[in-house]
């Protein structure tokens, strides 16, 4: 029963996929109305292990996908401007959205930064969908822009994450050492990666 229960959720994910490639609808969207739908018919998965198993493996494929999937001759130019918004933009974004939940929404502080932390970051494939499904012809290059922005601001949103669940959790936690480890480490580790292939 589970595995034909499987079998029909990727079928079903792989039609999402085909109508969001025709459609521009993010995939992403369809994929929720999935996952509402299925629980509306009282399918309830509450193995959490293997839930965040399966969301890790899937966050590492989404950040190297926007790294990999992005054209760099056709953005270079825009590099600057790119990085600035995958990290300056997405902190501003989530810092703005945290305190309109503190002040305007009553949320507890650190529950209102880690929301604006996971709501900061744009989705690459859903950003690159529809420039290329819509065959959006932006002026001043702000199409490779946001195809760049897109593909590199989920570290700056990862980290921030860490961060706030860190700090929900108890844990006693540096956030240097954090985005020591989490960027220029990162860094680091992925220009190091690049060379050698």
């Amino acid at each position: 029963m589970n595995l034909l229960l499987i079998t029909v959720i990727l079928l079903l994910a792989m039609i999402a996929t085909k109508i969001s490639n025709k459609s521009g609808l993010p995939a992403l969207l369809l994929f929720l109305i999935l996952g509402v739908l299925f629980s509306g018919l009282g399918y309830d998965f509450n193995n959490y292990k293997i839930s965040e198993n399966i969301a890790t493996i899937a966050l590492m494929i989404i950040i190297f996908y926007g790294g990999f999937g992005t054209n760099w001759n056709m953005g270079r130019e825009r590099a600057r401007e790119s990085i600035i918004l995958a990290s300056l933009g997405v902190l501003a974004t989530a810092l703005i959205t945290g305190a309109f939940c503190h002040y305007v929404l009553k949320f507890d502080f650190l529950e209102s930064m880690l929301l604006g932390s996971v709501v900061a970051s744009t989705d690459y494939a859903s950003v690159s969908n529809i420039l290329v499904s819509k065959n959006l012809n932006l002026k001043y290059k702000t199409a490779s822009l946001l195809e760049i922005e897109s593909g590199s601001n989920d570290p700056t949103a990862y980290t921030m994450t860490m961060v706030f669940l860190s700090l929900l959790s108890g844990y006693s936690v540096s956030i240097p050492i954090i985005i020591l480890q989490q960027v220029v480490l990162g860094i680091i580790g992925g220009f190091l990666l690049a060379l050698s292939l």
